[in-house]
């Protein structure tokens, strides 16, 4: 996802997609873990929907980010071996303590050999790539009768945002998010049967624009796609953004919402 902000330090084109996704969720590493609420939430909800009864051997927690995955999956299956995987080194670093082995790479092509876990996790990383070649390799290293469990953002995230801007510039604002759909035809495709796909919106509340920005921030998800503003906003813009958002403020405060999609597949 990508957030405005008034202060944008250089243009969102200047380097390809999946390198500013890098550096920005590098930069977070730090602030990460306290900034993740909803990453929390799913983490936890997606683990609830498995079956107890599931007791895999080897998991590969893809795009593991600081961790938080591997510590919950090993509280519910503490013999497993756990594998993680990320793009960004410094996350790598954080999550390598709980982990048996713990890498940088890419989870569009994994640097693994075929059907080595039996279950493939990923909590909120799948909207930063290509959601085909994703769902490919985790066919390509489930061993048959493996599992998939994955959380992903929907095409309503954010919505707020997207309103309040709207007819203030031509910029983009937010990422655009894979339909439900998509996630079943590329699950699909890359061979997975038994597909399960649901979906929750999940709001979370802000005493204010700048600081429900600043959150976002915190967890690296900001400028990072294209066609996004190369310069500052003016203050005249800035008001009347924040003016806007304000339609969307409850007793609660301002909401930024996320579009969870949640998917479990298995292999055969």
């Amino acid at each position: 996802m990508s957030a405005a902000s008034p202060h944008t330090p250089r243009p969102a084109d200047a380097e390809p997609l999946k390198q500013r996704v890098c550096a920005a969720f590098d930069r977070a590493a730090a602030t990460y873990d306290e900034a993740a609420i909803v990453q929390r939430h799913a983490c936890h909800a997606l683990l609830a929907h498995l079956a107890p009864e599931t007791a895999p051997a080897h998991i590969l927690d893809a795009g593991c980010g600081t961790g938080f995955g591997a510590r919950i999956l090993r509280q519910r299956w503490p013999q497993a071996h756990i594998t993680g995987v990320d793009f960004a080194p410094t996350m790598v670093e954080r999550a390598r303590p709980v982990m048996d082995e713990c890498f940088t790479a890419d989870i569009e092509a994994l640097p693994l050999p075929a059907q080595q876990f039996d279950l493939w996790w990923s909590n909120m990383s799948i909207q930063w790539c290509n959601a085909a070649a994703v769902f490919a390799e985790a066919r390509r290293t489930l061993r048959p009768g493996g599992r998939l469990a994955a959380s992903t953002l929907g095409p309503e995230t954010f919505h707020e945002m997207r309103e309040a801007f709207s007819g203030i510039d031509a910029y983009r604002h937010t990422l655009h998010f894979n339909e439900p759909d998509a996630i079943i035809r590329a699950l699909d495709a890359a061979g997975f049967r038994q597909i399960e796909l649901w979906r929750e919106q999940r709001p979370i509340y802000y005493p204010d624009l700048k600081t429900l920005l600043r959150a976002i921030k915190a967890i690296g998800a900001q400028n990072v796609g294209g066609g996004g503003r190369s310069s500052l906003m003016g203050r005249a813009a800035w008001q009347k953004v924040e003016a806007a958002y304000e339609r969307f403020r409850t007793a609660e405060g301002l909401p930024a919402t996320y579009d969870i999609i949640f998917a479990c597949a298995a292999t055969i």
